[in-house]
């Protein structure tokens, strides 16, 4: 029998099936004698962060009940490619590969391995820095139109929008702990906002 083998399919949204992409791997994992010992399928978006059902796999090769994850193309295995070499990077210390439909195996402990490896960080280093630059860029171009960046002076958005709620509670009686308590806030911050008020009623 070949290498223990798991299927991984994800789609972006409820809409969408991974039934195309199973049956394809299924289809795959044959051509290349894998034995597969489950299929898993996960509606997620790619950027996102917690995708419980990819956990489920990592778990299993860290439990080393498998020798490879099979995926359509690598886009649905990575978030980002930072996010692909640090997985890849976990799998190989399990000894399990990620194999694409394509036919490319990632196994980082190889020749071949080790350079899609030193690819994959440059090109999450460059993302990086085109993130960073664009911040930069945006926030150099909103400075120049005259807008203030950050939170200004004065402004305190949660206690300004709690502070109704704070001085009716006073109004009633309730104690300063008891309003922060309820409220989900420090006592400092009812003390401030009943200062404000007295200061400019």
């Amino acid at each position: 029998m070949g290498q223990r083998a798991v299927i991984y399919a994800r789609v972006s949204t409820t809409d969408q099936s991974c039934e195309r992409q199973i049956a394809d791997l299924a289809a795959f994992a044959d051509r290349g004698g894998f034995e597969v010992i489950r299929q898993f399928k996960e509606t997620a978006s790619g950027t996102k962060s917690n995708r419980a059902v990819r956990n489920e796999v990592m778990a299993l090769s860290q439990a080393r009940k498998i020798d490879a994850v099979l995926v359509t193309e690598l886009s649905r295995w990575g978030r980002s490619t930072q996010d692909l070499l640090e997985t890849l990077h976990k799998l190989a210390g399990w000894n399990v590969s990620v194999v694409a439909m394509s036919g490319m195996t990632f196994e980082l402990d190889s020749p071949h391995g080790r350079m899609m490896a030193t690819i994959l960080s440059g090109i999450a280093q460059f993302e990086r820095d085109l993130i960073s630059e664009r911040v930069k860029s945006g926030l150099a171009a909103a400075k120049a139109r005259g807008r203030k960046l950050g939170r200004q002076t004065g402004q305190r958005p949660k206690s300004d929008k709690l502070a109704p709620k704070v001085l009716a509670a006073v109004e009633q009686g309730r104690s300063y702990r008891w309003i922060a308590r309820d409220l989900g806030i420090s006592k400092n911050t009812v003390l401030g906002i009943v200062k404000r008020h007295r200061e400019n009623p």
